[in-house]
């Protein structure tokens, strides 16, 4: 591996006029980046602002159409990840690149195996992993299985098995998506330990507080193109929004004090099962109303993922009761829960919200395409569906050619907005919405946050189901923390505090 040892003031790595179109897309724009030894710096930009496309490339994903990368001042020519690698730069990407029925030492070593006499050397490579999770505080068993591991534990091991391999660059693709405020807190006393051994980090995030918190430069990006480099200590949240979006974003989310109606949505003693038929959601009982937003938080993976599969019959449960106005919901399929009145926005929009090889205009009345108006006697009545996509392309802010361009070439987050119009365009009387700004930018985030807060304003029950308690203590007026498919407490907004729900998250009752 080339050395990598340089004067804190000189550039370690630099991108110069970097470039990368693809099909109707400019995604990179003559892009100039640089980082210096023992640097945190962080990329912010909205979704497709060309982020995750310059870290790609200077990992061996793309490669430039123009432009140079510079490793301690000299060309570096990156064509695949191995090559990266051999130049000291490691990924950790937002989604785990590991397997669980593994072990530890298994992952890290994989692709990278210390032999003897033909043998993998296990223990000496138990020796190594050992030694780097002593010398960055990690509480780490290299004998471990991954599956048994609680999410930041699994962060840890992508991080180590970077620096197995001796990176002295790490890039870190939205890290915290998935870690509680503890975790967090633990990640960034790794990073700063990191950066004091003189590592060197590219941070990619979209929450701007962390971001504030943990760079020593920002440098964001917006249509492919540089809008500014900036130092913490010379910025806030507000100027930040504003140099990402392009415009003044209100980042406080201002709706009106809650006045509570009648019972919508009733849960009562809910059992559900995972796909492998273990319980994920175990005896969760609780109450929506009209003109409240009920927020969950929790960790991923501790049974909210089954408890709205349930509430909106995309799987059965095995025992409880659910109710929608009154309406006992089991055994009914997605259509009848949504004829009751429902909206649905669901956690993964392309797996369970889009039809993306549709057009716009077909995914805009994917739950009314059967009805009038847009129905008649069987047979579609288009001007009246080419009319009202029309207007929710309008009244949304869908960013597209027209309602006839294909959904997969939209970004996230007008993929999203597709979700909220259609949802949001009929007469409801529940809205259930899991993570519903996920991977999304501080616009898109502004506007979904403002149409949450309209439902509910309007007499809709809003169930909210967030990773992100921010997103949560923003928006709900009731907060539940579910733990390993339990709801441990239930608390109102005001009495809730990101300690506090931190800690429910991990099963702390404080």
């Amino acid at each position: 591996m080339p050395a990598v040892g340089v004067d804190t003031n000189d550039e370690l790595l630099s991108l110069r006029g970097i470039v990368k179109a693809f099909p109707g897309v400019l995604a990179n724009d003559h892009i100039d980046f640089a980082l210096r030894k023992g640097q945190i710096h962080t990329l912010l930009g909205e979704n497709g602002a060309g982020k995750t496309t310059l870290v790609n490339i200077l990992y061996g994903l793309y490669t430039p159409d123009e432009g140079e990368i510079r490793i301690n001042g000299r060309t570096a020519h990156i064509k695949q990840p191995s090559d990266a690698l051999s130049f000291g730069i490691g990924m950790v990407h937002q989604h785990f690149m590991l397997i669980p029925i593994m072990s530890v030492t298994e992952n890290i070593i994989l692709g990278n195996e210390t032999t003897k006499y033909g043998f993998i050397n296990r223990q000496k490579a138990k020796d190594k992993i050992r030694s780097l999770a002593q010398q960055y505080h990690f509480d780490l068993d290299p004998d471990a299985l991954v599956r048994d591991l609680p999410i930041g534990s699994q962060q840890r091991v992508e991080i180590i098995k970077a620096l197995y391999r001796e990176a002295e660059i790490l890039i870190l693709d939205e890290p915290t998506a998935v870690l509680t405020t503890q975790e967090t807190g633990e990640l960034f006393s790794i990073l700063r330990s990191m950066k004091d051994e003189g590592k060197s980090i590219i941070f990619i995030s979209h929450k701007l507080k962390e971001v504030l918190e943990i760079s020593d430069v920002i440098t964001v990006l917006r249509n492919g193109k540089v809008v500014g480099s900036v130092k913490p200590d010379d910025t806030d949240e507000q100027q930040l929004a504003s140099m990402m979006v392009g415009r003044e974003v209100i980042l406080q989310v201002e709706k009106q004090k809650m006045i509570r109606g009648a019972a919508v949505l009733k849960v009562g003693n809910l059992r559900v099962n995972d796909q492998r038929g273990l319980c994920a959601v175990n005896g969760v009982s609780f109450e929506v109303h009209e003109g409240e937003i009920f927020g969950i938080a929790g960790v991923q993976g501790n049974g909210q993922t089954e408890l709205i599969q349930a509430l909106t019959g995309l799987t059965p449960f095995q025992t409880g009761k659910i109710s929608i106005n009154n309406n006992g919901v089991s055994g009914m399929n997605p259509r009848e829960v949504t004829v009751l009145g429902t909206a649905h926005i669901p956690e993964d929009r392309q797996q369970y919200g889009l039809v993306l090889p549709y057009p716009v205009r077909d995914n805009l009345i994917l739950c009314s395409y059967y009805a009038a108006p847009f129905s008649r006697h069987h047979v579609f009545d288009f001007p009246s569906i080419t009319s009202e996509a029309t207007r929710l392309l309008e009244e949304y802010d869908i960013k597209a050619p027209g309602i006839h361009t294909i959904t997969d070439t939209l970004s996230g987050g007008n993929q999203q907005k597709t979700v909220v119009a259609r949802e949001l365009a009929r007469e409801i009387k529940l809205l259930i919405a899991s993570q519903p700004t996920r991977g999304l930018d501080v616009g898109s985030i502004e506007y979904i946050h403002k149409k949450i807060v309209e439902a509910r304003d309007n007499r809709c029950a809003v169930l909210l189901v967030s990773t992100e308690l921010d997103e949560i203590m923003s928006l709900a007026d009731t907060v539940a923390v579910m733990y390993k498919g339990e709801i441990v407490k239930t608390i109102p907004v005001e009495e809730a505090t990101k300690e506090k729900l931190g800690l429910l998250m991990a099963g702390i009752d404080a």
